[in-house]
């Protein structure tokens, strides 16, 4: 997505110009008298329900229903009206960075609470913990606030102060913290390590400003730590900035190559990007982890990688967001997020999903691809077959781990008796245990003990569990508590570290970059893996 921070009078005004005589409709249409009807006629119908509609509705919500049925009318999820908190929320999510305390943040037993301190920010500094109730801000109670609300409140500019008070596990009264604000930045890459065997991992979970500095950096450390082959994953990834998809896909491609082409109503959403540098890690396996979470750029990279067959990609279908938004500021403080392009990996390829779920290629491939719901097809640099529409299939498809059925009726009755319940309980839990045994080193066991301590803490809590249901999902149940446990404590590489541990994807991008010394022996090897595979599947 690329954000265009330019002020487009006219889009600010468009709505506005209906209902005064459609002034800038008449001027843009030049002659066409029918687009001059439709706005007078826009504007007697907005009239008549200011005026006469049974229930009154301010005039400013009329605006804001026609806004909102223009868009709706495009169908296009991807185009939307967006007041100013949430342009903030999406700016902070491309740029990777704004002024505040630092705190991961959610609403816990009807407090804001922290998740956890970001490394390196004022919060950490002061000592703010995971699991503390911000019950006070600059003299205000928080009681029934909503994360927006905290969010408004904690950031600041840059070296200005706030005041809170935190109630903690174990302490008797709250505590008073005095934060001065600084810049933070939101981390690309929340986790990268050196698994083993020579097989480096690196999270990238947004497409932000820092995401190739930040990639670039994790790969040379993990190279320096005797890193062969890399395991990148982007499951959890659903895009951000077009530019710095682009500028990821460069890292890997030699100069010249095509990256991704936009193609638009106008000359200047047209372009096609290449890759201007040399490849910077030649000679390096690289597996790409992908799922249907993974989005936007995500895509341009994964299609990338994979048309010019520098990159393995493992897992499942990504999401299938073939298009490109550019936000325009309107009037107001308000923001317009606009489709404005489609794009298209360098094969030719397009990975738009359809948007109408009644389409029989809405979960594979693209609008009018084809007889029967047949994907289109391409070609890769070497010849390899890849489709089109309906996201980038992994060369390798392997599904991602899923609940036994044993395990399902504990699952089914958390989530009928109160699933957020469920994951407040597990954080508190998490939180007091890590507080409680400092003795924890990483990869702690789950004993039997902390299982019986965890179902009379959900029972002491209101659920109602049978124990036989609760020990028939023993497993479930010890990852969630693994996975909170680490998280509370050391934070999310860690706990990336932990989860992947067991993780059946992850797994299998190990074992084929473990067996595989360059990228082309990669394919070779994929190759065999899935052979294999198939002939264990028949023999089941």
């Amino acid at each position: 997505m690329k954000i265009n921070r330019a002020t487009f009078a006219p889009l600010a005004v468009a709505a506005f110009a209906l209902a005064t005589g459609g002034w800038f409709l008449q001027r843009g249409a030049g002659q066409e008298r029918n687009v001059y009807a439709n706005a007078q006629l826009f504007e007697q119908v907005l009239q008549y329900v200011n005026q006469a509609f049974v229930d009154e509705k301010p005039p400013s919500d009329l605006y804001k229903m026609a806004i909102d049925g223009l868009l709706d009318g495009l169908g296009d999820p991807h185009t939307a009206f967006m007041p100013g908190r949430e342009y903030e929320t999406l700016r902070i999510a491309t740029q990777g960075e704004y002024a505040g305390i630092g705190v991961s943040i959610a609403k816990r037993n009807g407090w804001v609470t922290v998740i956890t301190p970001l490394p390196g920010t004022p919060g950490e500094r002061v000592g703010l913990q995971a699991g503390d109730q911000i019950i006070e801000v600059d003299g205000t109670s928080t009681r029934e606030w909503t994360d927006d609300e905290a969010v408004m409140r904690l950031r600041g500019p840059k070296g200005t102060t706030v005041n809170i008070r935190v109630a903690r596990v174990g302490a008797d009264q709250p505590i008073a913290f005095k934060i001065t604000r600084d810049e933070i930045r939101v981390r690309s890459v929340p986790a990268s390590y050196l698994i083993d065997n020579g097989v480096g991992y690196v999270e990238l979970r947004v497409f932000s400003e820092s995401s190739t500095r930040e990639l670039r950096e994790a790969i040379n450390t993990l190279r320096g730590q005797g890193a062969k082959g890399i395991i990148l994953d982007m499951r959890g990834n659903s895009g951000g900035l077009l530019d710095e998809g682009s500028t990821v896909s460069d890292l890997f491609l030699e100069t010249g190559k095509p990256i991704v082409e936009t193609r638009g109503r106008f000359q200047g959403n047209t372009q096609q990007m290449v890759a201007t540098d040399p490849d910077e890690f030649p000679g390096l396996p690289i597996v790409v982890l992908v799922g249907p979470q993974s989005a936007s750029a995500t895509e341009i990279v994964a299609g990338a990688l994979q048309d010019h067959d520098r990159a393995l990609i493992v897992g499942r279908p990504t999401f299938g967001k073939g298009s490109v938004q550019t936000v325009f500021r309107l009037q107001g403080g308000n923001y317009l997020k606009l489709t404005t392009a489609r794009w298209y990996t360098p094969s030719g390829r397009s990975i738009q999903r359809p948007y109408d779920a009644e389409h029989p290629l809405a979960d594979a491939a693209e609008t009018g691809a084809g007889e029967g719901g047949a994907r289109p097809e391409y070609r890769t640099d070497r010849g390899r077959k890849v489709f089109g529409g309906g996201g980038i299939t992994p060369d390798v498809d392997i599904a991602p781990d899923t609940t036994t059925l044993a395990e399902r009726p504990l699952i089914e009755t958390l989530q009928r008796q109160n699933w957020p319940k469920f994951f407040e309980t597990q954080f508190a839990f998490g939180v007091r245990y890590k507080n409680e045994h400092a003795e924890l080193k990483p990869g702690f066991p789950i004993t039997q003990a902390m299982l019986d301590e965890f179902y009379r803490t959900l029972i002491d809590g209101g659920f109602k569990i049978e124990r036989p249901t609760f020990d028939a999902a023993k497993r479930w149940v010890s990852y969630q508590l693994a996975s909170q446990i680490t998280f509370s404590k050391w934070g999310d590489q860690e706990r990336r570290r932990r989860e992947n541990a067991d993780d059946q994807q992850v797994r299998a991008a190990i074992e084929l970059l473990q067996k595989a010394t360059t990228p082309e022996s990669l394919f070779t090897v994929a190759e065999q893996y899935q052979g294999a595979s198939r002939r264990v599947g028949a023999s089941r």
